[in-house]
């Protein structure tokens, strides 16, 4: 007389069904435990799509800052200006007032406080 469980005939057929188990098993590991599994993958992909803006974005602000330094190169009437902006540079005889927006001197507060 064969051994029988009791409870087995309870379970459904198509819960038994050996393949449905094998391809229920095969999906899980591939969700979850691998480790290239689909959850690994989705991050990737959308981490790669945030590196491509970024990658978008810095050269366009690269474009952007070559044109600035073709600019200053080819005038010396810009070279000034930017000495004058960026550096504060003066002539002998002038004053320089600088005007601060809330949040530049906010940013600059925090730079201040970073390389501390």
């Amino acid at each position: 007389m064969p051994l029988r469980f009791k409870h087995i005939d309870k379970i459904p057929a198509w819960m038994r069904n050996k393949y449905l188990i094998t391809l229920l098993i095969f999906v899980l590991w591939l969700l979850v435990f691998d480790a290239n599994n689909l959850i690994e993958r989705w991050r990737d992909i959308r981490k790669y799509r945030t590196l491509q803006q970024d990658r978008e974005y810095f050269s366009g602000k690269i474009n952007e800052e070559r044109g600035k330094l073709e600019e200053i190169r080819s005038d010396n009437e810009s070279l000034e200006k930017f000495a004058r902006e960026q550096y504060r540079m003066k002539k002998p005889d002038e004053d320089i007032y600088i005007i601060v927006s809330p949040e530049e001197e906010r940013r600059i507060q925090r730079e201040s406080t970073i390389r501390k």
